[in-house]
């Protein structure tokens, strides 16, 4: 590392540690907005209040909720996202602290979405402050997103800043938990719901009617059986299906049931797609000899503004090449920042990256603050280092970015 790379990383740790309670305080106020999907305003407020503190040069929120920042007017659009709904607070006596207020043991700040994933808008906000603060801009304009409704339809709110909001980054990176590695895919996933029909009779004569839960235990086994067989991708693992819920209609508790569905979450890897999966259903279907009605459903909850934006509930798998120039800018960020090589790796559960790279192609990576295991768990935390670093990698990554893609152009001149 040269002496001028050696300084700036340790001005940045410096600064960094500068507003490492700064940060902390910046967390608890925002996990103390009890913010479920479609119930985020309190605390896109809040974080739009932090942008502004900090010297972004905008920060407003557009018309689905979601909160956007902006540093810079150059011509490389680059994006850095966090959504910043929560799941519910789960059952109370499993937290050892209030989910709701924040508190720091050992090192660790505790409260619902510290990993999942409110450090990583933290991170971002302060990231930013110290990029200007050292004047790590170029011919950059970039966007620092709060994103909403993410728990509920995962890149839904990136279909809305792209297409009715205009913004179209030409990378993004994600700060859902990480571990501190760079994250570059994930599988996909998609709802399925299927129904089979039969015909209702009193239950003291079941003879006379078609009990339509008969039939679809018939499929569940099937689909048991599918899960077993799905494709394997040797980087981002092996599908899935699981039937997630089971609901039946019937006149009265004394009636045989005339229609019977399932949900399915299904998780999808390298090879499989919406139209591959539905038709893995109506095969499963045939070999249980039971009609069905497959069906991918719709995301039509209002958002917090009001705004509905349908959404179909298929959200596909992505993966960065491991050669892209993505990866090389985030790699040599980590670099310049720690001094060491990054772990490359990815996640497990599904992030907004299904619509920046699934949907629209845009290249995708991750890194954040916290571990993913933590998500969706009582006692989740995310360690304070990991704040410091996180806002260290994400205040000289668009620099790096930038000066990566300019020096590509300039050699293919």
């Amino acid at each position: 590392m040269s002496v001028e790379n050696l300084q700036l990383k340790e001005a940045l740790l410096a600064s960094a540690k500068k507003y490492e309670s700064d940060m902390i305080a910046f967390l608890k106020d925002i996990i103390a907005c009890h913010s479920e999907s479609c119930n985020e305003e309190k605390v896109v407020l809040r974080i739009k209040e932090e942008m502004e503190k900090v010297g972004f040069d905008s920060a407003h929120i557009d018309g689905l909720g979601n909160v956007v920042g902006r540093i810079g007017n150059g011509k490389r659009i680059i994006a850095m996202d966090a959504h910043i709904d929560t799941v519910g607070k789960g059952k109370i006596d499993d937290w050892k602290t209030d989910p709701l207020v924040a508190e720091v043991i050992d090192g660790k700040v505790y409260g619902l979405g510290a990993s999942d994933q409110k450090s990583g808008m933290v991170g971002m906000v302060y990231g930013a402050k110290i990029m200007k603060e050292h004047n790590l801009l170029g011919d950059f304009t970039l966007y620092v997103t709060g994103t909403v409704q993410e728990e509920d339809c995962d890149g839904m709110c990136w279909r809305y800043i792209i297409d009715k909001e205009n913004i179209r980054p030409e990378c993004v990176v994600i700060t859902e938990p990480t571990g501190l590695n760079l994250n570059i895919g994930q599988r996909g996933r998609m709802e399925i719901e299927v129904v089979t029909r039969g015909k209702s009779s009193h239950g003291s004569m079941p003879h006379l009617g078609v009990n339509a839960v008969y039939a679809m235990s018939k499929l569940v086994r099937e689909i048991e059986l599918l899960n077993e067989n799905l494709r394997y991708d040797p980087f981002l693992g092996k599908g899935t299906i699981v039937v997630s819920n089971i609901k039946s209609k019937a006149p009265s508790m004394c009636s045989v049931p005339f229609e019977c569905s399932i949900y399915i979450d299904r998780r999808l890897t390298v090879g499989e797609n919406a139209e591959t999966a539905v038709a893995e259903i109506k095969e499963a279907a045939k070999r249980a000899g039971v009609e069905v009605e497959v069906s991918i459903p719709l995301y039509e909850r209002p958002s917090f503004k009001g705004t509905v934006y349908k959404t179909e509930c298929y959200f596909p798998t992505w993966k960065l090449d491991d050669k892209h120039d993505l990866l090389k800018a985030a790699i040599s960020t980590y670099k310049q920042a720690f001094s060491e090589e990054p772990v490359v790796d990815k996640w497990v559960f599904s992030t907004n990256g299904i619509a920046t790279m699934g949907v629209y192609g845009i290249p995708t990576l991750g890194f954040g603050p916290s571990f993913e295991n933590l998500a969706h768990s009582p006692n989740e935390y995310v360690p304070v280092e990991h704040l410091v670093k996180t806002a260290q990698w994400y205040a000289l990554f668009p620099k790096t970015y930038t000066e990566i893609m300019e020096e590509k152009a300039n050699d293919s001149k």
